[in-house]
């Protein structure tokens, strides 16, 4: 009787796990590498903003991607995360170096706390009404930071202590935060995308009342999304205060930065995980050199508006879905009799995780 060797061949899934942390392991040396590569302090300091604005739009991708509601207020939380690191440092006495960074976790951690009974509030709306609440909240906060001058300080600002860190490597270790929490915002994203709350945000996002009534805890998930989102963003305003050295209203609390994350986030494509991301890298030195040679004039605002109107209009499912789906057409021009590793492989680019 002669025995015989089965060989087992992994499936889709094993596939699609091994594409994902492939990607993800290249992410992390790439993030961990560019400021070596990049050496100019401007270059880094170029860095630090496209990384920080990919943490920003992959965390409103959390609620305004995958539950579907259109948040235009996290300048906000990201204000709050800033005013948080500078009174910190400034009047807590926690004190400069390395010590500031300790305050990230308390800071996202209460945040994402603080504003539970808020965000109770908000989301018994939706859509237009939704978006015209979470905007004018950030308004009522900025209005806050100037008139509460005991804490603040007012329309003077306050300021955090200066990094007592070398001239020459100044911008590294404030570039490394952003990057750690650009990578735990990502496996955030992630973790959501693969697990029993990322299908919940789906439900909500398609039709919400039918999820409802399929006994989909929908209070519960928005709440979740809106948290861990808004935590994130307070985050990522944190080491930013801490990077300037000072703090003003009118700065802390832009609605612009929090529109440049969402455009980035459309631009990559919503929803998907990598989609914030390219985003950023492509919108974000664009954004600053704008900023720096149109800044004092404003105009360097009409050619964001113009660039979202064309992101709107020509990718309104961003770059990365729209690949996807063109790559997954020329592969599989019928997708009822495609072979098994052609389908694989489409899975892996459209879902583990690109798109």
């Amino acid at each position: 009787m002669r025995l015989r060797r089965t060989v087992i061949r992994p499936g889709p899934e094993s596939r699609i796990r091994s594409a994902g942390a492939i990607q993800a392991a290249v992410f992390v040396a790439v993030l961990a590498v560019l400021p070596l590569i990049l050496g100019q302090h401007w270059q880094v300091n170029l860095l630090v903003f496209t990384v920080m604005y990919a943490g920003l739009a992959s965390a409103w991708n959390i609620l305004g991607g995958y539950a579907g509601y259109p948040a235009l207020g996290h300048g906000a939380f990201f204000g709050v995360g800033a005013y948080a690191m500078a009174i910190g440092t400034s009047q807590l006495g926690v004190g400069g170096g390395y010590r500031p960074f300790v305050l990230i976790v308390p800071i996202a951690v209460g945040t994402a706390l603080a504003v539970l009974p808020i965000a109770r509030l908000l989301l018994r709306t939706r859509a237009a009404a939704f978006a015209v609440l979470t905007i004018t909240l950030m308004f009522m906060a900025q209005t806050l930071a100037y008139n509460i001058r005991s804490l603040t300080g007012g329309s003077q600002g306050m300021a955090a202590p200066l990094a007592p860190f070398p001239a020459a490597t100044f911008e590294r270790p404030f570039y490394y935060a952003m990057a750690i929490l650009l990578a735990l915002t990502l496996a955030l994203c992630w973790i959501v995308r693969t697990s029993k709350l990322g299908l919940a945000l789906n439900a909500v996002r398609d039709d919400e009342d039918r999820a409802r009534g399929l006994g989909v805890p929908t209070e519960l998930v928005k709440l979740v999304a809106f948290a861990v989102s808004a935590g994130l963003t307070a985050a990522f305003g944190a080491v930013w205060a801490y990077y300037i050295t000072f703090v003003f209203p009118g700065f802390a609390f832009d609605p612009l930065l929090a529109l440049g994350a969402i455009l980035m986030a459309f631009l990559g494509g919503r929803r998907s995980l990598w989609g914030p991301v390219i985003g950023a890298a492509l919108i974000g030195p664009a954004q600053q050199y704008f900023a720096y040679r149109f800044g004092a004039s404003h105009l360097y605002l009409i050619a964001y508006a113009a660039l979202f109107l064309l992101v709107i209009y020509l990718l309104p499912d961003g770059i990365v879905p729209s690949l996807a789906r063109r790559r997954a057409r020329l592969r599989s021009p019928s997708p009822a009799g495609a072979p098994h590793d052609q389908v694989a492989m489409d899975s892996i680019f459209s879902a583990g995780d690109l798109g």
